[in-house]
């Protein structure tokens, strides 16, 4: 299959890159390799993904785009979120197709988790 115009990579602004690493890898077992301080590219996130030091967020609210995981327990992922330290912006809803929630990450960065189930 070629690559010709199909989604490649994902960066993903952090304030504190630490942080945002240590918490990626609680909540979804995502591991990292550093490019400096300011960047870490992202593996075993089911896409070619890095993190990249802003101080700038990402939300729905501001038209961002979404990233949204997916989960076989979704109640189980959110609360391993929290623990984590995310927050919850949007409790678990249903929508044609599944169920997911809202969260976002210790920057302030909106993601979602959906299950099918």
């Amino acid at each position: 299959m070629s690559q010709h115009h199909l989604i490649n990579y994902i960066e993903i602004p952090v304030k504190n890159m630490e942080r945002s690493k240590d918490f990626f890898a609680q909540a979804f077992g995502w591991s990292f390799v550093d490019y400096g301080p300011d960047y870490a590219a992202i593996s075993d996130a089911g896409i070619d993904a890095g993190l990249f030091v802003s101080d700038k967020t990402v939300s729905t609210e501001t038209g961002s785009p979404l990233i949204v995981m997916f989960s076989k327990d979704l109640e189980a992922s959110e609360k391993l979120i929290v623990s984590c330290g995310g927050s919850i912006v949007k409790e678990i809803f249903t929508f044609p197709g599944g169920r997911r929630f809202h969260f976002s990450d210790l920057n302030g960065n909106e993601y979602a988790v959906w299950s099918d189930t």
